[in-house]
């Protein structure tokens, strides 16, 4: 396996995110860790967003304070994961930060950067909520071309699995 995307939100599930990398993932040349910045907050209504109005979003919060402690999260989050891969021997670690709907960033990502693998975690939103804001690792999961761990944090439903082709992998 030559490079892996993993999009991370938090620190709350490096040990699930970690624990399935370093259990299911060997040796790959190049990690790519990836933070995608939710500009305009969870719901609905923000998912109908088009990408002229995301783009007219993204400029009107250039520079405000919201948008730099969106910045101050996603480096720290980062940083944090980085250093933990980095203390357990994966050697190449980039960093990379999105802004916008989750699910279509991390999809975005893995395209460009040509990857084998996406790893995401689960973030253990109710049915519910499931229903009313999305669920970013179920849309990677549905619209990955490529194979995608879905990392089983608390509170996190049956949906955790790995995903290739047409075939799902539960990982218990």
């Amino acid at each position: 396996m030559k490079k892996v995307l993993v999009a991370v939100d938090s620190p709350k599930g490096t040990k699930e995110i970690l624990s399935l990398f370093r259990n299911l993932v060997s040796s790959p040349e190049d990690v790519i860790l990836l933070h995608v910045e939710q500009l305009e907050g969870n719901s609905m209504m923000t998912a109908m967003l088009g990408e002229a109005e995301m783009t007219t979003l993204k400029d009107s919060l250039r520079g405000t304070e919201h948008k730099e402690a969106l910045d101050r999260k996603a480096e720290k989050v980062l940083a944090h994961y980085r250093k933990e891969l980095e203390s357990g021997g994966v050697g190449h670690v980039r960093t990379m930060v999105r802004e916008g709907h989750p699910s279509e960033e991390i999809l975005r990502a893995a395209h460009e950067e040509g990857v084998d693998l996406i790893i995401v975690g689960c973030s253990g939103k109710s049915r519910w909520r499931r229903y009313l804001t999305g669920c970013a690792s179920r849309e990677v999961e549905k619209s990955a071309k490529v194979p995608v761990l879905i990392a089983k944090g608390n509170g996190c439903g049956e949906h955790a699995r790995l995903w290739s082709g047409r075939e799902a992998y539960v990982i218990r």
